[in-house]
């Protein structure tokens, strides 16, 4: 199981990390199950599925209920979601995949942009979008998407899911 690998990356690492995981590890990866399923998954240097989970904990460490780490501390959790933000980007740097950090680098700030604006929408449609470039790779009509997204377009989590399940299929939920 994908979480329990990063359970495991995290107890080697040790420090305030390991100290604050939870002892059962839990729960559905619906986002690196789905990037595992995508053609440049296969033999990947960094674990792709990993690196998409290690960012989605550190996303849920800011914005949510994580799975794998506890929030007791909110500073702690703060902390440890921009810890594993940086896991994930620096697993993709050292692979040498550029493209793969763009896209993760993309999916942090336009993640981060709809939980600024409240909309929910746009955040799903955000890690789909996400996980469909890490996956699949880019496409012209995703990173216009993304370009609406940014400029805050009403319709960019529609434009969003679509390039999305365009690229990946069911990946994407239909809003």
């Amino acid at each position: 199981m994908i979480l329990d690998r990063l359970a495991d990356a995290l107890r080697a690492d040790g420090g305030l990390l390991a100290a604050a995981l939870r002892p059962q590890v839990a729960g559905a990866t619906p986002y690196g199950d789905a990037v595992a399923r995508g053609p440049r998954a296969d033999g990947h240097a960094a674990d792709l599925p990993l690196v998409i989970e290690a960012v989605r904990e550190g996303y849920l460490l800011h914005y949510g209920e994580p799975r794998l780490l506890s929030r007791e501390d909110d500073d702690l959790a703060l902390l440890a979601g921009d810890r594993l933000y940086a896991l994930g980007l620096e697993r993709l740097a050292a692979a040498g995949d550029l493209d793969a950090v763009g896209a993760l680098a993309d999916l942090i700030a336009l993640s981060a942009q709809a939980q600024a604006a409240a909309d929910a929408p746009l955040a799903d449609a955000v890690w789909a979008a996400g996980c469909a470039e890490v996956g699949w790779g880019p496409s012209p009509d995703l990173q216009r998407a993304k370009v609406a997204a940014r400029a805050g377009d009403s319709g960019a989590a529609e434009r969003l899911g679509a390039a999305a399940r365009h690229i990946a299929g069911s990946l994407a939920p239909e809003r």
